[in-house]
């Protein structure tokens, strides 16, 4: 006797089909999975077995064996367990075929025969969509970030004795609802009015944040550089419900929350941090810290106390805006449109150019220490900001007027105006490309005489050149102008200037 169901597993940021074939012949009494099972999934038959037994079904005492196909594909994670065990009651009579009807089931089983959450519902809900599913029998608890999705017809289970009595029809079919919705949102953090003095500080930040440029910060110790970064959340717009359902999806993946994300996210990872848990990857191919902080910010503090093979993974995804990870046993992409802040002493010691303490760095220390970071990182970064020590008769006055809400209103703006400039949500000035700048952003014949001459002093790379532009041209978004003036490039070229040894 042969049960067939097909079911779908999250795999990397879509999902996989699976058939769960089951087959019951004579012999001694076994239960066997085949098909690239990882460990999880192989442990499903003691998860499966003891469901059904404690919801009062039988168990065949015969040689039972289940295939996922295709058998080429590494199956991971503990979501083929109800399809496993529907498959199993197909077997042994308790259900027949027909039962199931044209639906997906997915969910983890408790020992008592509980469904219990999984991790990429929306993977699973999304792919079946996509394949034309009308339902999906999933559990209660997925509810929430399942019904993220739209148009498809969603069935929370509690149990495997409840799902049997739906199929049957023994009871009233449980109504799609939405499950009450549990939001992960962020601590209160600072705000700009929590910084006294740095005017132009919080300018390059609020230019950094508007067209979601790469910032970098460096300076003496205490100059308020973490301080800046962390502000960063606080004057991010709201995302849209498309920009919730990706963040969400991605958050899924990578743990089991069932929240939903509705804040731009703020990742700060410790500069201890490997390769793998920033880029992503791992035995079970996860999204890393860029793919997190995707549509918000990854601040790396101390930059140059990073591996620096970590800092040199980082360069294709802050070109490309995605990470293609790939290993012997699958080839997975995960977006990665995050904002880069960094911040860094200019010096071992950390007070190099500091008027008020000695450098007692040697320069060969400080060479060492600067080439941490190599040209092709440094390249990639739009602005920098050499931040020197705050005023200290400033620091305990209060602001007359809050800087806050006027920043964040400004780039609220900026977000919109780049919203109909490229005629989508989650796009900036930032990502414009070469061809789109040749073709759709005109520079004054003063303006570019002026641009050219100063990129030829500065010695500026072609890259250089084009980040110089996409800068001025969130300048004078902010300056609500149409057109790139000259007083736009020179304030973009002031934020080219690097550290110096």
């Amino acid at each position: 006797m042969i049960s067939k169901i097909t079911t779908i597993i999250p795999f990397g940021f879509s999902g996989e089909t699976i058939d769960v074939e089951g087959s019951l012949t004579h012999g001694l009494p076994s239960f066997n999975i085949v098909g690239l099972a990882n460990k999880t999934v192989y442990e499903s038959r003691e998860r499966v077995r003891s469901a059904l037994k404690s919801s009062g079904f039988t168990f065949p005492a015969e040689r039972l064996s289940i295939n996922l196909a295709p058998a080429d594909l590494a199956k991971r994670g503990p979501h083929l367990d109800l399809p496993i065990a529907l498959s199993v009651m197909i077997l042994s009579g308790e259900l027949h075929q027909e039962d199931l009807g044209d639906a997906i089931f997915t969910g983890e089983l408790g020992l008592d025969g509980s469904l219990k959450p999984v991790r990429g519902i929306i993977n699973i809900v999304e792919k079946a969509k996509t394949l034309g599913y009308k339902t999906v029998f999933l559990p209660t608890a997925n509810l929430s970030q399942a019904s993220l999705v739209k148009n498809i017809d969603l069935i929370g289970i509690k149990s495997l004795q409840e799902l049997f009595l739906v199929l049957k029809r023994q009871t009233t079919r449980p109504k799609a609802k939405t499950a009450p919705q549990t939001i992960l949102t962020p601590k209160n953090g600072p705000t700009l009015d929590y910084i006294s003095g740095q005017d132009q500080a919080k300018r390059a930040l609020e230019i950094a944040i508007a067209g979601h440029h790469n910032l970098l910060l460096f300076g003496p110790p205490g100059t308020g550089k973490t301080l800046l970064a962390k502000v960063a959340p606080s004057l991010l717009p709201p995302l849209s419900q498309s920009e919730q359902v990706t963040l969400t999806k991605i958050y899924s993946l990578s743990s089991n929350s069932q929240q939903i994300v509705v804040e731009r996210p703020f990742r700060s990872p410790h500069h201890t941090a490997s390769i793998a848990s920033i880029i992503g990857g791992g035995a079970n191919g996860l999204p890393g810290e860029i793919s997190l902080a995707h549509l918000g910010v990854l601040f790396l503090d101390e930059l140059p106390e990073f591996p620096r093979n970590v800092l040199e993974a980082l360069r294709q995804p802050l070109e490309d805006h995605e990470i293609s990870i790939s290993r012997t046993s699958y080839k997975i992409t995960y977006p990665a449109k995050f904002m880069l802040i960094a911040s860094m002493n200019p010096c071992p010691c950390g007070f190099l150019g500091d008027p008020v303490k000695t450098c007692t760095c040697t320069p060969s220390q400080i060479q060492r220490y600067q080439k941490k970071i190599s040209g092709p990182l440094l390249d990639r970064i739009d602005l920098f900001l050499n931040l020197s020590r705050p005023d200290r008769n400033l620091l305990l006055d209060r602001p007359k007027t809050s800087l806050q809400n006027v920043v964040k209103n400004n780039i609220t703006e900026v977000f919109e105006c780049q919203k109909r400039r490229f005629g989508v949500s989650g796009m900036f000035n930032s990502y414009m490309n070469n061809k789109f700048i040749r073709e759709k952003v005109v520079l004054l014949p003063e303006t570019k005489t002026f641009l050219d001459s100063a990129a030829d002093r500065l010695n500026l790379s072609p890259r250089s050149y084009f980040k110089i532009i996409k800068v001025a041209r969130t300048i004078a978004d902010l300056d609500h102008s149409e057109n790139i003036s000259l007083n736009h490039i020179t304030e973009a070229l002031s934020y080219r200037q690097t550290f110096n040894t």
